[in-house]
């Protein structure tokens, strides 16, 4: 199918973004885009098209930039079909001709679609996390693990419908400090230090968050740190077995307190793993992670991923200035 080709600009866009490029150094979208090869993250996109039957597609890349966009700016993809054709900052980021229509909220839709039907999400999200590595990002001298509840966009089901959503089946209950929530978690590992994301799980609320912790290991990080709830013997005995540092929190059991040593040492881990929640912090307050855009956990985890990329873009950024 036939794509639209913006390598050629216009003389307008010559024109307009001359002026701009002088200010290129203050441009924090300039900035962010700086850090990624997109040449490399575009060969990722090669079978991807996102146009209607019959039409010119638009360039994968810019599409998957305009994700990034709404991401950073909490746009929904109606908000987003109208930033992009009103500022010329979303254009010039994208890649978007000033002399060219720009899409529209169903252009998002299908792109989403084509991205997680090619497994591309996770895909993208390992180029972003090697290219950023390769630049001396990650600093790897651990790893902090933890989750965090994303409240589903669907209804709670009441109490006569039984726990399964008609609308969301893929959400979950779960109960923390006596507070009962419905929806998905978010569980991540989160590079000490730098505090970027290096890996990334979604699953149902009620999924207890030590049953993710193989998937958040990365296993060249000295040590991880996690919280009591993933300090079971069966994590302990995992990173043994990779040679890994042991950080987790001890959990007291039934007649069987904790020792001051251990008490002591769950005090520590805290302060350390505190990064991990100014993640979910700025995730939750600034890109609109506390409630899920979506039904279905594979467009959750899609979504989670994007977040994940946007934000390792932009705290990278802060890192390399």
């Amino acid at each position: 199918m036939a794509r639209r080709d913006y390598s050629q600009r216009s003389f307008v866009d010559t024109l307009v973004t001359g002026a701009a490029r002088r200010r290129a150094r203050l441009d924090r979208l300039e900035r962010m885009g700086s850090l990624l090869d997109w040449e490399q993250v575009d060969r990722l996109l090669d079978d991807i098209s996102a146009a209607r039957r019959g039409g010119r597609g638009y360039p994968p890349l810019c599409l998957f930039k305009a994700l990034l966009l709404a991401q950073w700016y909490d746009l929904s993809d109606p908000g987003l079909e109208d930033a992009l054709a009103d500022r010329l900052s979303f254009r010039r980021f994208c890649g978007f001709p000033l002399d060219e229509e720009t899409p529209d909220e169903t252009s998002f839709v299908r792109f989403r679609s084509r991205l997680r039907e090619l497994g591309l999400y996770e895909r993208l999200f390992a180029e972003v996390c090697r290219q950023l590595e390769a630049k001396g990002c990650m600093v790897k001298t651990g790893t902090l693990v933890d989750a965090t509840i994303i409240e589903a966009r669907a209804r709670p089901p009441r109490p006569s419908e039984g726990e399964v959503s008609a609308v969301d089946p893929d959400a979950g209950f779960t109960k923390k400090r006596g507070k009962s929530s419905f929806g998905f978690k978010m569980h991540v590992g989160v590079d000490q230090g730098s505090e970027l994301i290096r890996t990334l799980e979604t699953s149902s609320a009620d999924l207890h968050d030590g049953e993710a912790f193989g998937a958040l290991v990365v296993g060249d990080e000295a040590k991880v740190y996690g919280d009591k709830a993933y300090g079971s013997q069966k994590n302990r005995d995992f990173l043994d077995r990779i040679g890994v540092g042991d950080a987790l929190g001890y959990k007291a059991a039934r007649r069987r307190p904790l020792k001051p040593a251990q008490d002591g040492f769950n005090k520590a881990v805290s302060l350390v793993r505190s990064g991990v929640e100014r993640v979910f912090g700025t995730g939750k307050t600034g890109y609109g992670l506390g409630k899920t855009r979506y039904f279905g956990e594979e467009r959750v985890k899609g979504d989670c991923l994007t977040f994940a990329m946007a934000y390792n873009l932009r705290r990278a950024a802060c890192l390399v200035a």
